[in-house]
């Protein structure tokens, strides 16, 4: 049994999410909040879990989906979201997208912490961090409805059923 195919290993991934985040004892609101600031902060780079807790904490949304979305989000989504992140810094900032693109790939080839000093790798951070929030607020913000829509979905159902059986 352990040599499962990748269709069960997936199954199994979903249910498990399914039972963790949809049968949170918890109104339907908090709990899409919650999943979407763990997103937002799974997604946006040097946040993540503890980020996620934090502001379900101080927002008080539900901590639990804020730390699910987080996780679920917070390295498979890297590269793509890198590739948004660089476009839209580019296009909020008004920088060539090819220019800002080879002063990123100058930076990273020739990484040194004591050049984040330097002014001159701001013209290349500030863009790809304004990127970054946008992308992040935006796959949250879609994180959140898709969450609020599936419980509010299967909590009316769950309650007609009871109806039907009382």
């Amino acid at each position: 049994m352990a040599n499962r195919s990748l269709p069960e290993k997936a199954a199994r991934f979903f249910k498990y999410i399914y039972i963790k985040l949809f049968r949170i004892n918890d109104n339907p609101q908090r709990i899409a909040l919650g999943f979407g600031i763990g997103v937002f902060t799974g997604v946006l780079p040097g946040a993540g879990p503890i980020a996620a807790l934090g502001l379900a904490f101080l927002l008080r949304v539900n901590r639990a989906s804020a730390l699910l979305g987080s996780i679920l989000t917070n390295t498979w989504l890297s590269i793509p979201v890198f590739i948004f992140s660089l476009k839209a810094g580019a296009i909020i900032t008004g920088v060539n997208r090819q220019a800002l693109q080879g002063e990123w790939s100058l930076l990273i080839k020739d990484f040194h912490w004591r050049n984040l000093l330097d002014a001159g790798v701001y013209k290349v951070l500030n863009p790809i961090l304004a990127g970054y929030a946008v992308v992040s607020l935006i796959i949250g913000v879609a994180a959140y409805t898709v969450i609020f829509v599936i419980l509010k979905y299967l909590r009316r159902g769950r309650a007609l059923q009871q109806e039907k059986g009382d």
